[in-house]
């Protein structure tokens, strides 16, 4: 199962654009920073994440600060010419 949830925080939105379909689309940058345990020791976890909304998901987010703090829920694919893989998000709720 290809599942990825993310807390994460927009560090960069492009204009809102649309695909050849005419579905709304949009590309972030998202990162992350946490602290978690590995092998019993704490660790800080920072990532940065690209990732892409369609549909309503996208207007909305497109609408949305950077800085502001979301839930992402998705999957990761690689983009038809690359190899680093990127979140498609299906759903997200505000971070609290």
């Amino acid at each position: 199962m290809n599942q990825t949830i993310l807390s994460a925080r927009i560090a960069e939105a492009k204009p809102l654009r649309y695909t050849p379909a005419g579905l709304p689309a949009v590309d972030l940058r998202l990162e992350h920073e946490s602290e978690a345990l590995e092998a019993g020791h704490p660790r800080q976890v920072k990532v940065e994440v690209r990732a892409v909304a369609f549909g309503t998901d996208a207007e909305t987010l497109a609408r949305q600060a950077v800085g502001s703090g979301f839930r992402f829920t998705g999957f990761l694919a690689a983009p038809r010419h690359g190899r680093h893989p990127v979140l498609h998000i299906q759903s997200f709720q505000q971070d609290t």
